[in-house]
């Protein structure tokens, strides 16, 4: 027989509400049309930073320590919790508030710890994006 729990609120045993509920490695979210689901914890994004391209500094960022200006068009970020391998995903790309050429943002290098992410201009020159928008999925340690 299976169970089912109907509440209104999930509080900790403290009282003080849900922050301190958990979610086991194989917790599914079903879809809105109820066929299919989604695993909780592999479906969400380990970290992500939005970061000014001229100054390398984080305007919003989770689970990312620092943030390093590696040259011009070049800067890498470092991940406050680690990844578990280098089989991950970063999804990079950059921005202008006024673009006056084609941008092209390349993950240069992937590593259990950083991140790094070059950009272009459509001459293949490096230079400095607007910002950098960087997103991790994939295994945390």
């Amino acid at each position: 027989m299976t169970s089912q729990l109907n509440v209104d609120t999930i509080v900790d045993k403290a009282g003080t509400g849900g922050t301190n509920v958990k979610v086991a490695n194989n917790a599914v979210a079903v879809a809105e049309g109820g066929s299919a689901t989604t695993n909780v914890v592999q479906g969400l994004v380990k970290a992500w930073s939005q970061q000014d391209g001229a100054t390398a500094v984080a305007n919003d960022s989770f689970n990312v320590a620092s943030i390093t200006d590696e040259g011009t068009g070049d800067a890498s970020f470092t991940y406050t919790n680690a990844m578990n391998n280098d089989n991950y995903s970063v999804v990079a790309t950059t921005g202008y508030k006024a673009a006056t050429s084609v941008e092209n943002s390349i993950v240069r290098e992937i590593t259990t710890s950083k991140g790094r992410v070059r950009n272009t201009n459509d001459s293949g020159t490096y230079r400095d994006p607007g910002v950098y928008c960087t997103s991790v999925l994939g295994d945390l340690a």
